[in-house]
């Protein structure tokens, strides 16, 4: 079993920082891809950003050259950096693990419970 913790939500005001993490526990394959998701109320859960475990990254749009995904695979560890955090950006953010395949789609097949992100404007 793997299980997923995410950690580092809190309330910052637009234009402000965040970096939020991602422990893994139990063994991960090879060919993994995780990934960053987040779902505000009213809205579908949407794609932020991935790592595979080749080091490729990818983004969704919205937060481009804003947000910025890594690991540390000798802490089993995510990260996603958020700065100049826009109130639009407010929501719960989900880590999550999937192997074999990896994009910004949602049904990867390990959760973590989630932290929540609020951007006061």
């Amino acid at each position: 079993q793997v299980q997923l913790v995410e950690s580092g939500g809190g309330s910052v005001q637009a234009g402000g920082s965040l970096r939020l993490s991602c422990a893994a526990y139990g063994y991960i394959y090879s060919d993994y891809c995780m990934g960053w998701f987040r779902q505000a109320p009213g809205k579908e859960r949407e794609g932020v950003a991935n790592i595979t475990s080749l080091g490729t990254t990818a983004y969704a749009d919205t937060v481009k050259c804003r947000f910025t995904i890594s690991e540390d695979n000798a802490k089993n560890t995510l990260y996603l950096q958020m700065n100049s955090l826009k109130p639009e950006d407010a929501a719960m953010y989900y880590c999550a693990l999937d192997f074999g395949v990896c994009g910004l789609r949602g049904d990867f097949t390990y959760w973590g419970q989630g932290t929540q992100v609020t951007v006061s404007s």
